[in-house]
């Protein structure tokens, strides 16, 4: 029985009181199916131009929206008393969502890894979302398991992991990371006996001190608790220093402990960093560890003609994790893990009768026998008409403007007196950090965070931030091919301006705003 009120125009209004029959009437008319495509493809289109609209009026990459009117203007919503059209709830999203919605596109945004997405990918999503393919098993996959092989064969091929490579796609990089250490643990205690956690007890994760949390994370998840992630020092790269990761691995030996994995990142989060591979590898083999390469970031470099040596030494590793939806401008999510050895699925391999019979393994390619998730959506399609739409070389060319982008702006930082790099420029990411004279350095850190924090309620651009060594910093994200110098030296322009009136204690919201210099994109 419906309590629901309706408008009464709605086509979904069912007669109060009267039992609802799901397989008739207008209410069934609200499930995709082929008597319904037409209207699917009329409300898609509205979606569509509902997008299209927001994203080509947008001012700025934000409108600085506070959470408490967010929270108010969403709070008032009643879902229990539906519109009635889908037309009339995409007008209400534009107030509640579109209108401060945080826009990745914009060439002034250079805040966190987010990227903006090819069309071609976008237009493939439409597909994926209307058929809703699971990818767990075959015979609810069909050709969407063969795409996604086929995708894992070739990222495999540009990294090289040969012939026994294989792979699955994830939600992202985070789930791949924890999926790789799952697998080096559960490999690493395969031959022991006793409980769980005796056989995990003097087990040992090495990673650079600028490694991403989700590899600590994982430590907690699978039972070594965050205390068993080493972390090796960096040098003034932010590269792991190689030097001493050999001697936080012998002292592990020498203390009793085990190399479970060796985890290498290639992009951290902060700085782009690429530590050392080659090295890192011939020390987790020496010691007998799993070798993980955490490439979320750094994974646009396989595609790269230019840049593609930075990468030298990932084809040794057990495990890689790519991010496509940081590198390859893919929307979210779209991530995998690739390994060397398929046979390593085999340490996460679950069956279960009424999905993939142990009796039956083999028989088809049933995806959820290397996966973490059951359900899971067809998310590789959209690379793949990327992919077949642009070609790889597109997506490499377009990541080395990234890096030429960084590089510059690099440069500008290291021209301005009141501006202080803190390393060199390695992918796309410059930290740097405001720093007028005669500020002490708390001082420092409290207007750096103002800075940022203004920037945002301007609207004008979006910058990240960090601490470095203690000490508070800003941080220019850049993902988008479309930024240009002149969008940078706006948003440095706008740091300048907004830390000037900032610290000598002036309000930057009564300053006029900076004029445009990018064609009125603003």
């Amino acid at each position: 029985m419906s309590t629901h009120t309706r408008t009464p125009d709605s086509p979904l209004a069912p007669t109060p009181g009267a039992p609802l029959a799901p397989t008739s009437g207008s209410l069934a008319d609200a499930l995709l199916c082929a008597e319904t495509a037409h209207r699917f493809v009329a409300e898609s289109g509205a979606a569509t131009l509902a997008a299209a609209a927001a994203i080509a009026i947008a001012a700025g990459p934000t409108t600085g929206p506070r959470p408490e009117t967010l929270t108010a203007r969403i709070d008032a919503v009643d879902l229990s008393a539906p519109l009635g059209s889908t037309a009339a709830a995409l007008a209400e999203s534009a107030d509640l969502y579109l209108r401060d919605a945080v826009y990745f596109h914009h060439p002034r945004y250079a805040a966190h890894l987010n990227c903006p997405v090819a069309i071609p990918a976008v237009a493939a999503e439409a597909v994926v979302t209307s058929l809703n393919s699971s990818m767990d098993t075959w015979d609810q996959s069909a050709g969407a398991t063969l795409i996604e092989r086929r995708l894992v064969d070739w990222a495999a091929g540009l990294a090289g992991l040969g012939a026994d490579a294989d792979g699955i796609f994830t939600s992202g990089g985070t789930q791949s990371n924890v999926q790789a250490l799952l697998m080096a643990r559960n490999r690493a205690v395969a031959g022991l006996s006793g409980r769980l956690p005796e056989r995990l007890a003097d087990l040992r994760i090495y990673a650079s001190a600028d490694s991403h949390f989700s590899i600590r994370r994982a430590a907690s998840m699978l039972g070594l608790g965050d205390d068993a992630v080493t972390a090796v020092p960096v040098d003034a790269q932010h590269r792991m220093d190689a030097e001493a990761l050999g001697a936080a691995l012998a002292r592990g030996e020498q203390e009793g402990t085990r190399a479970l994995a060796v985890v290498a990142t290639a992009g951290t989060t902060d700085f782009g960093a690429v530590d050392p591979l080659r090295e890192s590898a011939a020390l987790a083999r020496a010691y007998g560890a799993w070798f993980h390469v955490d490439a979320a970031y750094g994974c646009g470099l396989l595609a790269s003609e230019r840049h593609r040596g930075m990468l030298t030494g990932i084809e040794a590793a057990d495990s890689v994790t790519l991010d496509f939806h940081k590198s390859f401008f893919q929307p979210i999510g779209s991530s995998a893990l690739l390994v060397r050895d398929r046979a390593d699925f085999a340490h996460i391999t679950h069956y279960a009768e009424y999905l993939n019979p142990a009796a039956e393994a083999g028989a088809a390619p049933n995806q959820v026998d290397k996966s973490l998730q059951t359900t899971r959506r067809f998310d590789a399609f959209k690379l793949w008409v990327t992919l077949r739409s642009l070609g790889t070389q597109a997506i490499g060319t377009l990541f080395d403007v990234l890096l030429e982008t960084a590089s510059a702006a690099g440069e500008r930082v290291r021209s301005e007196e009141l501006l202080e790099l803190a390393a060199p420029v390695q992918l796309s990411t410059v930290v740097f950090r405001y720093a007028p004279p005669g500020l002490g350095e708390e001082a420092t850190d409290r207007l750096n965070d103002a800075v940022r924090a203004s920037l945002y309620a301007s609207g004008e651009a979006m910058v990240a931030a960090t601490t470095v060594d203690g000490r508070r910093h800003l941080k220019l994200t850049l993902l988008n091919p479309r930024t240009t110098a002149d969008d940078v030296d706006a948003i440095l322009d706008a740091v300048l301006a907004h830390g000037a009136l900032l610290a000598r204690g002036a309000d930057p919201a009564a300053a006029p705003a900076a004029p445009a210099t990018d064609g009125g994109r603003a």
